[in-house]
């Protein structure tokens, strides 16, 4: 998000997650397209750095906060000396959008060691302010600009990699829902979704649920009952991975269950602590990732920080 407000009181958590926080504010997910192109399809794609490499995690969600807030419609993003190596640079009065990585220091004089030395190593949040392809002048190379619109995956498509997911799917009924004591997802049948990529969006939905089970992730927020905050992550994270990788496989990221009544809870967990945001989407990323391992399909990974 690109705001003046200043930034130097700010942790790093805080940064990353102010334009998420802003865009939920307005009651808009920013995981989610809030429209629909009638001339073609196109989910949110996944941010990309300079060199082709995607962003994970809470990364993607802060990016696509800046995008969705400016109307970028290039899924790059560069820094102020990527952009200068490519012989371009930032438009002057641009404000960037902040992204995170974790450094590995010593805990006694916090400078980085070897990476063999893992038993006196600790993480620390650091981050960098990237720009949108939109927000550089000079640069000419085509592999950076917006993507072509594609057609929605056809139906035996998708079928073919959900159907390698070894979940208990039941159909019937109005609602979608996992249940974890029968560890069964049960869903809507197949007409009452708006089309085809509805109904798996929402399968990746409810499958982001089953990866919480202790036989795969063993995922636990500590949720008590109905509602609670537990329960609001958990749902967050489920949505956070339907996103993820509805981006890989062509889905959209909005799906049968309208969870907008979720977005206060979301925005308390903010306030109260702006780790929770990093922590669902680490979790989501995981999640994410065991499902597309499952469907045969490579897992993005994000090169180093720069």
């Amino acid at each position: 998000m690109r705001t003046s407000e200043p930034t130097d009181k700010l942790s790093p958590a805080q940064r990353v997650t102010r334009g998420i926080e802003a865009a939920l504010a307005r009651g808009v997910r920013p995981w989610t397209k809030p429209w629909r192109d009638e001339r073609s399809f196109e989910p949110l794609a996944l941010p990309r750095r300079a060199n082709g490499k995607c962003y994970r995690g809470i990364n993607v969600l802060a990016l696509w906060a800046g995008a969705a807030e400016a109307g970028y419609q290039s899924p790059y993003w560069f820094t102020f000396k990527q952009a200068l190596a490519l012989g371009a640079q930032v438009r002057k009065g641009e404000r960037g959008s902040f992204v995170i990585f974790y450094k590995e220091l010593k805990p006694d004089d916090e400078t980085p060691t070897d990476k063999s030395d893992r038993a006196s190593m600790r993480r620390i949040l650091r981050g960098y302010v990237v720009f949108n392809r939109a927000q550089i002048e000079g640069l000419i190379d085509p592999r950076f600009d917006p993507p072509t619109p594609t057609p929605p995956p056809p139906p035996d498509d998708l079928a073919l990699r959900f159907a390698k997911v070894p979940a208990a799917v039941r159909f019937g009924g109005s609602r979608a829902f996992y249940s974890p004591s029968a560890d069964t997802i049960q869903l809507p049948l197949k007409p009452a979704f708006l089309d085809h990529t509805q109904f798996y969006a929402t399968l990746a939905h409810e499958l982001g649920h089953w990866t919480r089970h202790p036989s795969r992730l063993a995922r636990d927020f500590g949720q008590k009952r109905f509602g609670d905050a537990g329960y609001a992550l958990e749902e967050l994270t489920a949505e956070l991975c339907a996103a993820f990788v509805g981006s890989v496989i062509g889905l959209p990221g909005e799906h049968i269950e309208d969870h907008a009544a979720y977005i206060g809870d979301w925005l308390k967990a903010l306030k109260d602590n702006p780790s929770a945001f990093l922590t669902a989407a680490a979790e989501a990323q995981r999640a994410a990732d065991y499902l597309l391992r499952l469907m045969g399909e490579a897992p993005a990974s994000e090169a180093p920080e720069d």
